[in-house]
């Protein structure tokens, strides 16, 4: 794990967002969505996965594209924190390229880009990410894939979107989500110390 991000100061990022000890509200389940083609395999993903995408150990430079940070916490359907999740994303590189082998597009891959990450959620459920802000590709609005998986158990798939991307209105899985659910998937950035920073729970 990186020293930019650690488990003290996702303590402090998520702490005014945590829930209280007695008294958790039920929760709606964020949607789920398709895994698509292009979830790496173990045999694809570089030897350094973590929870920093913008970074590959032995790179010498970081990844292209607007760097981020995505944050939250993974909560049963009563609210209650989950700890010990395992949560992966994945998404194209600034150049619309997967970290996959059939992934041929006509642009060379970001060497930069780890691709694929994950981290494991801390006591209050606490998940932190640094990777760069999804960017459209040929046919897909800007999204990032999110794998939440508790007890060896895979619990859900989804995608993560931009709030109000032109390409929204023409993507089929974006447009295959409940109106009312799409909040639950979206990713709202703002300034923050460090960068843009969006805050989105996950209820599995």
């Amino acid at each position: 794990m990186k020293d930019s991000i650690n488990r003290t100061r996702r303590g402090m990022l998520l702490g005014i967002a945590a829930l209280p000890v007695a008294g958790f509200a039920a929760t709606v389940r964020t949607p789920p969505a398709s895994e698509g083609p292009f979830y790496p395999l173990t045999a694809m993903r570089y030897d350094d996965v973590d929870n920093d995408l913008v970074t590959v150990a032995g790179k010498v430079r970081e990844a292209g594209g607007e760097v981020v940070r995505l944050a939250g916490r993974v909560l049963d359907a009563g609210g209650r924190p989950i700890a010990g999740a395992r949560v992966e994303i994945w998404q194209c590189d600034a150049g619309g390229r997967y970290l996959h082998s059939s992934d041929r597009g006509g642009v060379a891959r970001d060497a930069g880009f780890q691709g694929f990450g994950y981290d494991i959620t801390g006591s209050n459920g606490e998940y932190t990410f640094r990777t760069i802000k999804p960017v459209p590709y040929a046919g897909r609005t800007p999204h990032i894939h999110v794998k939440v998986v508790v007890a060896g158990q895979e619990r859900l798939t989804t995608q993560f979107y931009l709030p109000d991307h032109a390409g929204n209105a023409r993507d089929w899985l974006y447009q295959r989500i409940e109106p009312s659910l799409r909040e639950k998937v979206t990713l709202r950035f703002a300034n923050a110390a460090l960068g843009p920073e969006a805050t989105l729970d996950i209820v599995v």
